[in-house]
Formats: structure tokens, C-alpha cells, sequence
């Protein structure tokens, strides 16, 4: 049911359309129905509130961009139940493998080679051939995960830019009538997001900082920032891409987007969602055409149509000659 005040006893008022539960099965049956139709569900875990959602799923993840008004389509982290259902999804190698075993279930997570065909969408990655893995010990998570049986993305569950919530209430005032569920678990332990390793090849990177301590002379810290979404020309494709076009010149493969129908359609009625669910997949597709440039119509809108216009304008921009690593 509906109730116009939080579980966890501070006196905020809900949204009439934002539904607290506190954690128990029924809670966990009622968020695994809306994960399986594609809704976002906050969810406590050891480290902060997690915004989750199918990561099997382009328009499911395009929700958790909606609801956060996420400002760039960067990497989100996958979660899954064990280290088996890691290893499905992404490629281990021993050093990976150890710390994996080693602090998994916990606040660790760990960037990877993707495995072909491992199901996870497109946007989850943000395009890029590594997927960021971990296992979380909330019970309440790690139950989620068993009851819809899918990995699940799940970046901090407040709207883009705010603090980290680590209770039920903190996701209520960021994200009060933008989710249709919050399953309160109480504060959260730790407090603080999980520690990222990057094990993409060579030395082992420590990406960012959290409650796992890494004492191990391999790992180097980057200098400066390497997290994925940061480089102006990133998830750029191989051919020219060419900004806002209303028609393709020639030697353009067109992206369409709403009245622009284009050799292939982000969305054909104009929909943000259905075009940020398919951006990358379609940036794909399009590189792998014969034709050597690339041509995308506009993209209209604030909210998640402002974060498409953002990803498209670090894909346009030039390259430099030597470019950091894009794996992290």
C-alpha cells in the first residue's frame, strides 16, 4: 500500500507516487514484479542506496538515467549474486579471480573484459568492451538478485550531483516521484560507494577510492582521471561522425531521430528513452556500414535528451594521437 510517511522514522512526507516498503519478502516480490517490467527499484546495499534496474534491458537502464537526469551515459556497475554469475558476464584474470574471491561478497568492484554474447545492454557499458562487476553482501540486494534472476545495474539511487543516500529518506528527496518503489533496509554500513579495480590488461588500477584497501605494490593509481565519460573524444566510432543533420550527404550513413527517419531510427515518434536505450547499438551498427561517415539528426529536449547530446558531442570530437586507455 501506499503510506504517506518513510519506515525509517524521520517524518518525511512521500510523494503519492513513490512507494516505501520496508525490507522483507513481500517488499523483495513487489521489486522484483517491477525489475522484470522494466522499472528502476532503490535498494539498499552495503555501501549507499543503489538505483536498480535490468541490465539486460537498454530501456530499462534508459530509466535509470531518467530518473537520476544523469548529465552523461557514463559505465554503471553491474551487480550479481556470485562470483559464477560474474564470471558469465565478464572475463577474470588470476589477479581479478583472487581479489574477487577475496572480497567478494563486498564493497569491491572490478572492471573486466566483457564476454560476447553475455546479454548485458549496451548502455549499461556505455559502449565500451569492459563491463564493472560486483557482488554486494546486503541481504536485502542479494535477495532482489535470486527473486528476478537478472544482473542488475545499479548506480547511487539520488539525482545526478547530489549526495550518496545511505537511507531510505535521502533517495526520497532526490528522487520522490521519479521511481515507482523504495525498499528501505535502513542506514546503510559502509556508507560510502565500493572500491573499483580496474584488471583490463597490464598493471592493475585502482579507479576509485571506498571501504576495500588494496595493499598490493601492483596496483598503481592513475595520475589523473581515467574513469570512463571523461575524455572529450570517447566512445567515439572509427568513421567521422557529423552533428544535428536533417539529411544525409553523401557517403553518410544517417541516424535518424524523430521526423528524421535516417537509413536507421533512434526513435521514430521523437522518444528520449527509446533513443538513448539504442544509441550506442545504432552508433555501432552504423560503423560497421559500408559507407565511410556517419551523419545523426537532432536530438530535441532537456533531461536524458540533453544526456544524448552530450555522449554524441564526446563522439564527434576529434581524437588525440595518443589516446589514455579507454578501458577505465
Amino acid at each position: 500500500m501506499r503510506l504517506g510517511f518513510s519506515y525509517s522514522g524521520e517524518g518525511m512526507a512521500l510523494p503519492p507516487d513513490t512507494r516505501v516498503m520496508p525490507f522483507d519478502a513481500e517488499a523483495i516480490a513487489e521489486a522484483s514484479r517491477l525489475i522484470l517490467a522494466g522499472q528502476p527499484v532503490a535498494m539498499p546495499t552495503e555501501t549507499v542506496y543503489g538505483l536498480a534496474a535490468d541490465a539486460t534491458s537498454a530501456v530499462a537502464v534508459a530509466h535509470i538515467y531518467t530518473a537520476k537526469g544523469r548529465p552523461s551515459f557514463n559505465p554503471l556497475i553491474v551487480h550479481v549474486p556470485d562470483f559464477g554469475a560474474a564470471e558469465r558476464i565478464g572475463n577474470f584474470d588470476e589477479r581479478a579471480r583472487a581479489l574477487a574471491i577475496e572480497h567478494w561478497p563486498g564493497p569491491l568492484t572490478l572492471v573486466v573484459p566483457l564476454r560476447d554474447g553475455a546479454g548485458i545492454a549496451s548502455l549499461v557499458t556505455a559502449g565500451l568492451a569492459t563491463v564493472a562487476l560486483r557482488v554486494p553482501a546486503h541481504p536485502a540486494m542479494q535477495a532482489l538478485l535470486k527473486a528476478c534472476a537478472r544482473p542488475l545495474a545499479a548506480p547511487s539511487a539520488n539525482a545526478s550531483g547530489l549526495i550518496s543516500p545511505t537511507r531510505a529518506s535521502h533517495v526520497l528527496a532526490s528522487l520522490g516521484g521519479r521511481i515507482p518503489l523504495v525498499v528501505d533496509g535502513g542506514a546503510t554500513q559502509r556508507g560510502i560507494e565500493s572500491t573499483i579495480v580496474a584488471a583490463t590488461g597490464g598493471p592493475l588500477r585502482l579507479l576509485r577510492r571506498g571501504p576495500i584497501e588494496i595493499n598490493d605494490l601492483a596496483i598503481e593509481q592513475p595520475a589523473g582521471i581515467e574513469a570512463p565519460g571523461q575524455l572529450a573524444s570517447h566512445y567515439a566510432p572509427s568513421k567521422p561522425l557529423r552533428l544535428d543533420a536533417t539529411e544525409a550527404r553523401d557517403g553518410e550513413t544517417l541516424i535518424g531521430y524523430g521526423p528524421v527517419a535516417g537509413d536507421l531510427s533512434l526513435s521514430g515518434t521523437g522518444d528520449p528513452v527509446e533513443a538513448a536505450a539504442k544509441l550506442f547499438d545504432l552508433l555501432h551498427r552504423a560503423d560497421a556500414m559500408p559507407k565511410p561517415k556517419i551523419a545523426i539528426a537532432p536530438i530535441l529536449g532537456n533531461g536524458i535528451a540533453a544526456a544524448i547530446r552530450d555522449r554524441l558531442k564526446r563522439a564527434a570530437a576529434p581524437r588525440p594521437s595518443t589516446a589514455p586507455d579507454s578501458s577505465s
